[in-house]
């Protein structure tokens, strides 16, 4: 990498952390879930409890398979009479066609893919208040995070909810596409440093945010990701509950996601070792703020944070991630 354009990284990396950042997330993709039986529907598909939600909230969830297997952590927004749903970019078409073959003929449900009409960007840093506050946007920041509201700014309505896909202080603007371009200069014009592709991988792999085909896959299940704030273990039934329930109930988590510190560079599907014995694989590896990081699953009886470990011939230490999260609720 250039010495210029790590630089560049470094800067919107600390802006981000400690200043203010905008990242375009309008290639994410957006799923309008309507219609009288919507809600019940996403509660059935998905590992949180959407039937509790009200107007003005979200949350984020996991949709997996009936062996809870990960296919994407999404958040969903409850609107008047529809549910947004935030996607990663890579699974918007997979799992837009995966909802449709579980509307069954009595189910009142309806989907729309609406990531083409809709631009998204999000304001990340402890100064993304101020911004908005700049914007003439009202104070939200008392509200629970993913709570949302449409605010006017200059004649534009968007919906800005709190929060952040990497959990950093901030907040999602999402609206017209073709009316966009102007809150985006707006912001950046306020001091915001735009956050590239290279620079967002950069943080999600220092906050530990799992993202399908690494970190997602059909190999592991919410939990070992560390996902338990997006599962209900209370609510009825849905698609992989009692796999989720039984790892849960016993304890039978054999693997978590971990930070990994690294002496050096190498490449993800790289295994982990303890004195010669795979204890994981690497799924994700980048420099973060001039330093190597990774992120792996490592078995649960190898050890956790602080654990010597080798990834290859690449010395490395287990670390936390602020992201996600290993213990069982009590």
């Amino acid at each position: 990498m250039e010495h210029n354009n790590l630089n560049n990284l470094q800067i919107a990396i600390q802006a981000a952390q400690s200043g203010v950042a905008i990242y375009d997330s309008s290639h994410w993709g957006k799923i309008v879930v309507s219609d009288r039986d919507r809600l019940r529907f996403l509660h059935n598909q998905s590992t949180a409890d959407f039937e509790k939600r009200q107007v003005g909230e979200g949350c984020d969830t996991v949709f997996v398979t009936s062996t809870a297997r990960t296919i994407d952590l999404a958040t969903g927004l409850i609107l008047d009479d529809e549910v947004l749903l935030i996607v990663s970019p890579n699974r918007r078409e997979y799992l837009f066609n995966w909802l449709d073959r579980y509307i069954f003929f009595a189910d009142r449900v309806q989907l729309k893919d609406v990531t083409d009409s809709l631009a998204s960007f999000t304001i990340i840093g402890t100064e993304s208040a101020g911004i908005l506050a700049q914007l003439g946007s009202p104070q939200l920041t008392d509200l629970p995070v993913h709570s949302h509201q449409l605010v006017n700014i200059d004649g534009v309505e968007f919906r800005i909810a709190i929060g952040t896909e990497l959990g950093l202080p901030g907040y999602r603007l999402i609206g017209d596409r073709a009316k966009s371009a102007a809150l985006r200069e707006a912001i950046a014009n306020l001091g915001a440093v735009t956050l590239t592709e290279d620079a967002w991988e950069c943080l999600r792999i220092d906050r530990g945010r799992p993202k399908p085909d690494a970190e997602l896959t059909e190999d592991y299940n919410p939990l070992e990701v560390g996902l338990w704030d997006t599962i209900s273990f209370s609510k009825g039934c849905y698609i992989g509950q009692e796999t989720i329930a039984r790892l849960n109930t016993y304890q039978g988590v054999k693997q978590y996601l971990w930070g990994i510190k690294l002496a050096g560079n190498t490449s993800a599907g790289t295994a982990i070792t303890v004195d010669g014995d795979k204890v994981g694989v690497l799924t994700s590896c980048m420099e973060v703020d001039g330093e190597i990081r990774g992120l792996g699953y490592v078995r649960s009886k190898a050890g956790g944070v602080g654990l010597k470990v080798m990834v290859g011939d690449v010395d490395g230490e287990i670390i936390d991630l602020p992201f996600v999260r290993h213990e069982y609720p009590l």
